[in-house]
Parts: C-alpha cells; sequence; structure tokens
C-alpha cells in the first residue's frame, strides 16, 4: 500500500500513487492502521471500497481475491 502509492519506482505505482492514491496521514504509522483495520484475516487481502478513493479507515476492508476482482476501476 505505501510503496504502491508512494514509490514512482514501484510497479504499478501509475495504477496507484500515479494516479493520486494517497495513504491518509494516520497510517503512515502502523500502529494506527493495525489500531483501525486489526489484524487481517486469513484468505483476505486490504481493499478499497471506492476504487478511487484513498487508503483510509472508512474507504478499506478485509476481503477475499474474489471480491477484489470484481471492484476494479473500468480503464
Amino acid at each position: 500500500m505505501l510503496q504502491r502509492c508512494n514509490d514512482p519506482k514501484a510497479t504499478g505505482y501509475k495504477h496507484w500513487g500515479g494516479r493520486g492514491i494517497k495513504v491518509c496521514e494516520r497510517w503512515l504509522k502502523f500502529q494506527n492502521f493495525f489500531e483501525d483495520m486489526g489484524i487481517c484475516p486469513e484468505g483476505l487481502s486490504l481493499d478499497r471500497i471506492d476504487v478511487n478513493g484513498n487508503y483510509e479507515k472508512n474507504n478499506c476492508k478485509w476481503a477475499d481475491y474474489k471480491t477484489q476482482r470484481a471492484n476494479r476501476r473500468k480503464k
């Protein structure tokens, strides 16, 4: 999340940071991210509810691969 939004050399940066997707300031400190999201349940990963929105508490959830594949922006 941090790398794809902040590092222009990261694979896929153009799809996140290059489009203006940011990580909220609170989540720049891992403890705050952990407080908001908790432990990642097995088989899930972080997903943004609004694919054009930022990584922040109100726009993120844990989701399985199938759910994430269905939650994609139109190119």
